[in-house]
């Protein structure tokens, strides 16, 4: 969000609760950007509903831009995953991100000019150490990616979707904050590094913006060379032919 208002788009963000709305949008506004917030769960239909209705009144019926950013994991063997488990993350991942685009469709019509960027992730294009249901979800992202940016062009609508690696983020710190770990995913990844939050922003940003206005159903990696470098976990060398 912070680049595309950077960029001068009027951004109305959401987050589950007060405290993290009142306090990215307290931030951004310092900055001198127009940006406003909401307390949603996407993954709650009423919720989403409410989100989609107060769109609609601040903007005129009317958006331009649709990112959905929503994702959360379980990391863990497949065989010991629950019915809940895979429930919540096909929930949160998946279902809420295309009900959210369904719900936001005519307001992206209506635009005559719109993108909607999905956050994929480079799980969904490599095995990795991800667990299955996220990868599953992602994979079905892209594909759901792929089909609107089809189904939608007749409505001038683009949809693309990036799929970062590691970025320095809180939730990624879990694992990288074991050494092992960190270390292989910086061998891993031929930049050397894990990315920095704004430089999916930044991509993310490019795929809403006349720059890409011939770009549609891609799955843009943003992950330092990795998908093209494959993954080698922890301790585990490569089989020999």
């Amino acid at each position: 969000m912070e680049s595309l208002a950077s960029h001068g788009a009027i951004v109305h963000t959401c987050a589950r609760t007060s405290s993290d709305v009142d306090s990215a949008v307290r931030e951004w506004t310092a900055r001198g950007w127009r940006v406003s917030g909401a307390v949603c769960d996407v993954s709650d239909a009423a919720s989403r509903a409410s989100l989609v209705a107060d769109a609609s009144r601040r903007f005129g019926g009317r958006v331009d831009i649709l990112v959905s950013n929503v994702g959360f994991n379980i990391r863990k063997p497949t065989v010991d995953f629950t019915e809940a488990e895979y429930a919540a993350l096909m929930n949160t991942n998946l279902a809420s991100a295309f009900e959210l685009c369904k719900a936001f469709h005519p307001l992206l019509a209506a635009s005559g000019d719109a993108s909607v960027v999905f956050n994929s992730s480079v799980a969904s294009l490599v095995s990795m150490q991800s667990g299955a249901i996220y990868a599953m979800s992602k994979a079905a992202t892209n594909i759901l990616t792929k089909y609107l940016a089809c189904e939608w062009a007749k409505d001038r609508i683009r949809v693309n979707a990036v799929a970062p690696w590691y970025i320095a983020t809180p939730l990624a710190q879990q694992v990288l904050s074991d050494p092992e770990y960190e270390r292989a995913v910086l061998d891993a990844t031929p930049a050397g590094r894990v990315g920095e939050p704004r430089e999916v922003g930044d991509a993310t940003a490019f795929l809403c913006m006349p720059a890409s206005s011939y770009v549609t159903g891609q799955i843009l990696a943003v992950d330092g060379g990795f998908s093209v470098n494959g993954w080698r976990p922890p301790g585990r060398k490569r089989s020999k032919l």
